[in-house]
């Protein structure tokens, strides 16, 4: 008769910190031990055997392999960096509801999130000064889909109600210009979307948050991983 947990887990990771290696490995993709040297400022108490064990337990422990049926190969585009996707997401906590705003740069993958009570045209507008503040460089497009927080409605325009989002405004005034998804074409906008499934896969899916602080100080460590081996 087998003994012991009948879910393997770390006994020296925290089911956090675990969250945290996985959403890192497969959203970056590095060998193990530059996986080890980017997560170890985070985790110190991780050692080469744990991070292996983690990646082991969770599928995860070799890259993926290319060999076999292969992608077409499309055509090669440069985006200079600067290039930001962005949408919003409810989350959950034990407090209630709240809106994630995530932005991420096609090019360098650097990413900005933002927890807010409302997603308006207010907090829309707040959410480009909240990406420049954090990136180290110059942004110049950004990609939304047609939302009221992002845009004004097609039926208001050159009408009395007709005015200026503050996402726009924000935007006109860093030089910064506003691009659109079509209709009904939401994989225009798949890098945020993806983004948003692995921010909510390594927190809220995961874990039960009893107020809106937790899930801040979780998300602000989690991006902090993400972004930290990235260099510019």
């Amino acid at each position: 008769m087998k003994t012991g947990p009948k879910e393997p887990r770390s006994t020296v990771l925290s089911e956090a910190e675990e969250a945290i290696v996985v959403v890192f490995r497969r959203h970056t993709l590095p060998p193990l031990d530059d996986c080890l040297y980017a997560l170890q400022p985070t985790i110190p108490r991780l050692t080469r055997s744990a991070l292996h064990r983690c990646l082991q337990r969770h599928g995860i422990s070799g890259l993926p392999d290319v060999a076999g049926d292969k992608p077409k190969r499309q055509k090669f585009k440069r985006y200079p960096i600067g290039f930001f996707h962005i949408d919003s997401a409810e989350v959950q906590t034990g407090e209630g509801k709240l809106y994630l705003f995530v932005g991420i740069d096609r090019t360098s993958k650097i990413a900005v999130t933002h927890l807010v009570d409302k997603a308006d045209g207010k907090t829309a507008g707040e959410f480009p000064e909240q990406l420049l503040a954090a990136v180290p460089y110059r942004v110049h497009k950004v990609l939304t889909d047609n939302g009221i927080q992002f845009k004004e409605q097609s039926r208001n325009r050159n009408t009395a109600y007709s005015r200026q989002l503050r996402f726009d405004m924000i935007c006109e005034a860093n030089g910064i210009e506003h691009r659109l998804t079509k209709p009904n074409h939401p994989w225009t906008n798949g890098q945020v979307e993806r983004m948003k499934r692995t921010i909510k896969g390594a927190t809220v899916k995961r874990f039960h948050y009893e107020s809106h602080d937790q899930l801040r100080t979780h998300l602000t460590d989690l991006m902090a991983v993400y972004n930290f081996p990235r260099r510019l």
